[in-house]
């Protein structure tokens, strides 16, 4: 069994018989050094299995990494498999790449942002993350950090009016005092429980995008003068089918039913197009249902989605951008309401 020898850059110039500082040319200077003398160094170096003097310990010294940590709502896993999620990342990516800066995903769930501050240049927060705990580290931490869809008031933040946009498609599907309502929430009660919200704390709307949206189909619903039953509003842990499908199941279940659901998510409103359905209900004579977000499968259902379409690539861009440009500014950024045939 054969051992593979840990080269340093003393001991590898030693080997080559040249000095550190050639060596260290050849990888970092190469304009200092002849190109076949370049060449015959780093083809000597692969050989014996070196491939350049420690990044990890030059970015320490430096104090710059060249990596952005992406801190996210939520785990990964679930995370990089969300449309949402996914065309904001993409953005990011995008930015990022171009000025060669390397992207950590950081999972929400994580116990602390302290296992990854000393080994980058700062953070791009993507939702309130479900360990509260990182938000609070957040506000202290000594790096640059962009905040998107909530705010630390660190200054540089990235977001879209979500109770405006909430309420302005919560008017589309309210038609009279005597609808019916039903809320379909989006981590409106940290739990990973499907469950009916009764006591809503509603006091720091400005850091939970869930409550923002909240806030803006209750004052659509208090302008048209329905009353929200104190049972008609759902908390869903995740944006997915199987947690959307129970409070679907349980809201249209109801009595009396409800005939008009606000959603959180798009993932959430085709949950009830399909459970509706099933049932041998019309969307939208029977059921009227509106969504938020703007995915490619709202266009293809049958009904067509009413949502919101917010720009996530851009929204991802964005960020990315104010990182890179040190910004110390809140940027709002627009949506589009897209009429479907859901109400």
């Amino acid at each position: 069994m054969t051992t593979t020898k840990h080269w340093t850059l003393k001991s590898i110039a030693n080997e080559l018989g040249v000095s550190n500082a050639t060596v260290s040319n050849a990888f970092n200077r190469p304009d200092q050094l002849s190109e076949k003398r370049r060449n015959d160094i780093l083809a000597a170096c692969t050989k014996l299995g070196y491939f350049g003097p420690n990044k990890a310990a030059q970015s320490l010294r430096k104090g710059k990494f060249d990596t952005v940590a992406l801190v996210l709502s939520d785990s990964v896993e679930y995370m990089v498999s969300d449309p949402v999620a996914s065309k904001f990342m993409k953005g990011v990516a995008s930015v990022l790449e171009q000025e060669k800066l390397n992207l950590l995903l950081f999972s929400g769930s994580s116990d602390s942002v302290n296992a990854v501050a000393d080994f980058v240049d700062g953070f791009i927060c993507y939702g309130r993350p479900r360990n509260a705990l990182l938000a609070e580290q957040l506000k202290q931490v000594k790096k640059k950090v962009v905040t998107v869809d909530f705010d630390i008031h660190r200054n540089a933040s990235v977001s879209i009016d979500n109770k405006l946009a909430a309420y302005e498609v919560a008017k589309l599907a309210l038609q009279s005092p005597a609808d019916n309502v039903a809320i379909l929430g989006l981590r409106l009660l940290d739990t990973h429980l499907t469950c009916r919200v009764y006591d809503l704390n509603l006091l720091e709307i400005d850091t939970s995008v869930a409550h923002q949206r909240l806030q803006g189909y209750l004052q659509a619903i208090e302008e048209m003068g329905v009353t929200l039953g104190n049972d008609r509003i759902w908390n869903i842990p995740e944006s997915n089918a199987d947690y959307a499908a129970i409070a679907a199941k349980e809201a249209l279940n109801s009595t009396p039913r409800p005939n008009v659901f606000l959603c959180m998510s798009d993932l959430i409103a085709l949950s009830v197009l399909g459970e509706a359905q099933a049932m041998g209900l019309n969307v939208p004579e029977d059921v009227r249902v509106v969504g938020f977000d703007g995915i490619d499968e709202g266009t293809r259902s049958n009904p067509p989605l009413t949502t919101v379409y917010q720009y996530s690539e851009q929204k991802g861009r964005k960020a990315a951008q104010m990182f890179v440009s040190d910004a110390v500014h809140a940027e709002v950024l627009g949506y589009e309401l897209r009429l479907g045939k859901s109400c």
